[in-house]
C-alpha cells in the first residue's frame, strides 16, 4: 500500500440513506475534524429568511449552483477546509456532492483527497430514509429525489470514481467498524490532531 500524502482529506460521498451521517458522527466522535458541505447551504437559507425545509434547501443549492456554477458549494467552502487542514494532518468532507465538486478539489485544496463512497441497496435506502426520526421520506419522495441527485447534481460521479467503497448492509455497528479497520489500513488513524473535541467548522457565507 502506498503511503497516502499529508495533509489529506476524506470526502464522505454516497446516496440519501447510505449511511454518510452514520460515518461522519462516529468520526467526529473519534476527533476527526470535518466539515458538512451542506452547512453552506443551511447558512444561505437562513441569511435568506426562508424556513429550514427540504424544499428551501433544494431551491437554494440549486440556486448556488445556478449562480455560482456546478462547483459553487466547494468554492465556499474552500477556505474553512484549508482553515480545519491548518490544524490537522486529516480532515473529513460530509457530503461532497458533483463531479464538478470533486474536480475543484483535486484542482485546488491543496492536500490529498480521498474520496470513500458508503452505499447500500436502494430499498435499503429507502426503508431507513422512511424510517428516520427527523424528515422521513416516503419510498417516492425517496426515489424522486435519487433522480432528481443524480440528473442535476452529478451525484454519481464521485460515487463512481471514489478509492475506497463501504457496503452498508448489515448494523450501523458493523459500518463503523469497517470504517475504523480502513482507517487503520490507510494509516491515517493515528494522525489526527483533535484540537476542539472534533466540532466541525461553522460556515460563513
Amino acid at each position: 500500500m502506498n503511503a497516502i500524502e499529508l495533509p489529506c482529506a476524506l470526502a464522505l460521498v454516497g446516496m440519501p440513506g447510505a449511511g454518510k451521517t452514520l460515518c461522519a458522527d462516529h468520526l467526529r466522535r473519534r476527533g476527526y475534524q470535518g466539515f458538512r458541505f451542506g452547512q453552506i447551504v443551511v447558512d444561505e437559507v437562513e441569511r435568506r429568511g426562508l424556513p429550514r425545509t427540504q424544499d428551501s434547501e433544494r431551491i437554494v443549492r440549486e440556486d448556488l449552483r445556478a449562480l455560482q456554477g456546478r462547483e459553487a458549494i466547494a468554492r465556499l467552502a474552500l477556505p474553512l477546509l484549508r482553515q480545519l487542514l491548518q490544524t490537522s494532518p486529516v480532515i473529513f468532507i460530509d457530503g461532497l456532492y458533483s463531479f464538478s465538486e470533486y474536480q475543484l478539489l483535486r484542482r485546488e485544496l491543496d492536500a490529498s483527497l480521498l474520496v470513500l463512497a458508503i452505499v447500500s441497496a436502494r430499498q435499503r435506502r429507502y426503508r431507513r430514509l422512511g424510517q428516520r426520526p427527523q424528515r422521513p421520506l416516503a419510498a417516492a419522495a425517496a426515489e424522486a429525489r435519487d433522480l432528481r441527485e443524480i440528473t442535476t447534481l452529478e451525484k454519481g460521479g464521485p460515487i463512481a470514481i471514489a478509492d475506497h467503497t463501504l457496503l452498508n448492509d448489515g448494523t450501523p455497528a458493523a459500518l463503523t467498524g469497517a470504517l475504523d479497520s480502513l482507517l487503520r489500513h490507510l494509516g491515517l488513524e493515528s494522525r489526527t490532531i483533535p484540537t476542539d473535541g472534533g466540532n466541525s467548522c461553522k460556515s460563513r457565507l
